[in-house]
């Protein structure tokens, strides 16, 4: 399969897995479930084939149609892109495997709904990832908003429809309110919306309206979370936790980071972005958010509300990397990106069996519980120590790298960011850590409770395990990424 049809595999493969999964409900549970895991299988394959030539140099392209004179759905492949689209398709198959013992062991309802547009929403991920234009962009970005509402509304009460509304409302409003502006002002001021190497902003903007511009993508985006465009993500906590996974490591807040990275790289220009001072403002809006949230996460008390706002000081810390604009600090978001969806899904999977098993969802519950899940606290720990940056995590590599950017460009504040919010990753992950292995255990309040159900507990056994597995293996991930920066000063 040559790598041009390969995108359009990748693009159309999830769709018919979810026609396969309705068909398969008809028939057996474990069909529709077999059906979700051969499409995840299939779409990684699809995926992962196309490395190899775009290591090699290659920019494999597919060009569907002009919407409009100059405004076109097309599709190419690029390191960033690449990186992305392979991250998704590997951690569906995981979270698929982790959503089989979730949702059995919970006995949720609509199954086959959350499976359906959870393919759907992966499809919508990869159109993202292979986006070539900005037009293309925003059509598969609203996509995965409107696809991934009914899994956050998936238990269908009024607390849950309400907050979906919410999660459903500041996308919508953000988008349409300033991502879409600012890609008719792209297309107006550049004549194009095609990510290219180097930007396409030079000599066609200056000044102050650079920031501004930059301020319509950032806030337009609004699925990277940065303050205050970040309620709904707490909002949309009240989903099943394979569906916080899916928000938080596979597609919807990696959709974020990913697309202002994608913008800041090839609509902006590393190069042109650094001699504008109107758009240095980013670098302490993102230290802010990474400060903020990881305060606010520091007084939570509730597990995945805890996690929620510990994403949005992740998210913003790899937009800080961005906004650092040094080759070290570049390939460091990127690398963060994979070590935060890593980590982040290892948490969550961790937090859902807890639930599963005991229907526990607040931190001072899980005093000794260690003893009773050693797999599922033995992967919490893992997943919170690369949060913090402890070795041998892939958390360590990436803030290695974020931190090398910040002191290769001088930046103190970037510096400063990365040392305060490491200190408060530590403060509110290691108590937990403390409670779970070292605390006595309320025995008087716990019901008699081992695992969750194996397929959870074999998910966050290996998301742990390429947690670990980042750390000593990053090297493929490095000369990928590092095509981003090769022309960099």
């Amino acid at each position: 399969m040559s790598s041009n049809t390969a995108i359009l595999v990748a693009l159309v493969l999830p769709l018919f897995g979810a026609f396969g999964i309705a068909l398969a409900s008809r028939f057996s549970d474990n069909l529709r479930e077999g059906v979700t895991l051969v499409t995840a299988g299939a779409l990684a394959w699809t995926v992962w084939g196309m490395l190899p030539e775009l290591l090699a140099g290659a920019r494999p392209y597919v060009h569907i149609t002009d919407v409009l004179p100059g405004i076109a759905i097309a599709f190419r492949v690029e390191p960033l892109g690449m990186m992305f689209a392979a991250l998704a398709s590997l951690l569906w198959i995981v979270n698929s495997i982790y959503s089989i013992g979730y949702m059995r062991g919970n006995q949720e309802k609509n199954q086959t709904r959350f499976y359906i547009f959870f393919a759907v929403a992966i499809s919508a991920a990869m159109g993202i990832a292979f986006a070539d234009n900005l037009f293309t962009l925003f059509l598969f970005y609203e996509i995965l908003t409107l696809s991934t509402y009914p899994l956050v509304s998936h238990k269908g009460d009024a607390k849950t429809i309400n907050s979906a509304r919410v999660y459903l409302g500041i996308l919508l409003s953000t988008s349409i309110g300033l991502l879409l502006p600012a890609i008719i002002w792209t297309y107006y001021v550049a004549g194009t919306g095609t990510f290219t190497e180097g930007g396409i902003l030079a000599g066609n903007l200056a000044g102050p309206a650079v920031g501004l511009l930059l301020g319509l993508f950032v806030f337009g985006i609004g699925k990277a979370a940065v303050m205050p465009v970040h309620r709904w993500l707490p909002a949309a906590m009240v989903a099943p936790t394979p569906v916080s996974a899916l928000l938080h490591a596979v597609a919807v807040v990696k959709a974020g980071v990913f697309a202002i990275t994608k913008v800041i790289v090839y609509i902006f220009g590393i190069e042109f972005l650094f001699a504008e001072p109107s758009g240095g403002w980013l670098l302490y809006i993102t230290a802010f958010t990474v400060i903020a949230a990881s305060l606010v996460a520091l007084k939570q008390t509730n597990i995945k509300r805890m996690l929620a706002y510990s994403t949005i000081g992740q998210l913003s810390f790899v937009l800080m990397a961005a906004a650092t604009l040094k080759p070290f600090a570049e390939v460091g978001a990127a690398v963060h990106m994979v070590a935060h969806a890593f980590g982040k899904i290892t948490l969550f999977f961790a937090a859902g069996a807890i639930y599963t098993a005991s229907k526990k969802t607040e931190i001072f519950q899980l005093r000794g519980i260690g003893h009773r899940m050693p797999w599922t606290m033995t992967a919490f720990t893992i997943g919170a120590l690369s949060m913090i940056g402890v070795p041998p995590t892939g958390g360590f590599v990436s803030k290695w790298f974020i931190l090398a950017g910040a002191l290769q460009a001088d930046n103190y504040v970037a510096i400063a960011t990365i040392v305060i919010s490491t200190a408060l990753n530590a403060a509110y992950f290691l108590p937990i850590i403390y409670l779970a292995w070292f605390a006595t255990e309320d025995t008087a309040n716990t019901k008699n409770h081992g695992e969750a159900p194996f397929p959870a507990v074999l998910a966050l056994t290996i998301t742990a395990g390429l947690t670990l597995a980042l750390f000593f293996f990053n090297g493929p991930l490095l000369n990928l990424e590092s095509q981003l920066v090769q022309d960099m000063p």
